[in-house]
């Protein structure tokens, strides 16, 4: 026997889902910055009613997914290069920590799980595939991170990524990249040897080069 929503369950369960795709497309890149949302536009595309698309869009807003005019547009974040740095700067913090606590617990299976995400990501570069790309490079970071067991510090690494989401996808088109970030291989060697130093810098470079190349 199917189970029926209350109203307020259902308008619920559609602004979950909404706000779920809406993040994920935001996180990988699919949207470009300074892209317009509107709620007529969401509702419509997702067949919602506007308040699940209001509801998801506060949500958003709230993370710094998106920006919210004085006039009322919603679209998904323009940075300044102030803003680049700044963010750049919070991962060069926060991500070298959480490799380093990951290195401990950096088993052998993690490492073979880091070389199959990678090979994922080398494959997105050879077919020109920038949200495959970026969708593949978060979760060879997240795939480590996860191992640190430290969430409160991953939620805010998350809640960095989101932002810069569209921004990754301006800085693939910039960089044309034609092969998978070296430094990925520097990582995953520094955990073989388990190198904390090494394993630092290759996090700290790998975050921060490319942002800081797009705020140049």
């Amino acid at each position: 026997m199917q189970t029926q929503l209350r109203p307020s369950e259902a308008t619920g369960a559609a602004h979950d889902r909404l706000y779920r795709s809406l993040r994920q497309q935001i996180l990988h890149g699919e949207m470009l910055p300074g892209q317009a949302l509107t709620l007529r536009g969401l509702a419509k595309a997702y067949g919602v009613s506007m308040t699940p698309a209001r509801e998801a869009l506060r949500r958003l807003a709230a993370e710094g997914a998106v920006t919210l005019s004085a006039s009322g547009r919603v679209s998904t974040p323009e940075l300044t290069n102030e803003r680049i740095e700044e963010l750049a700067a919070l991962r060069a913090l926060i991500e070298p920590e959480l490799a380093s606590r990951a290195l401990p617990r950096a088993h052998f299976a993690l490492i073979e799980r880091l070389k199959t995400i990678n090979m994922a990501n080398a494959e997105a570069v050879v077919k020109q595939d920038p949200v495959a790309y970026i969708r593949t490079n978060l979760e060879f970071h997240r795939t480590l991170y996860l191992r640190a067991q430290a969430p409160a510090m991953l939620a805010i690494c998350e809640t960095v990524w989101l932002q810069l989401g569209p921004t990754m996808r301006a800085l693939y088109t910039k960089l044309r990249r034609t092969e998978p970030p070296q430094h990925h291989r520097m990582i995953i060697a520094a955990l073989k040897a388990g190198d904390e130093p090494a394993l630092r810098l290759a996090v700290r470079t790998d975050v921060t080069q490319g942002l800081r190349h797009l705020a140049t």
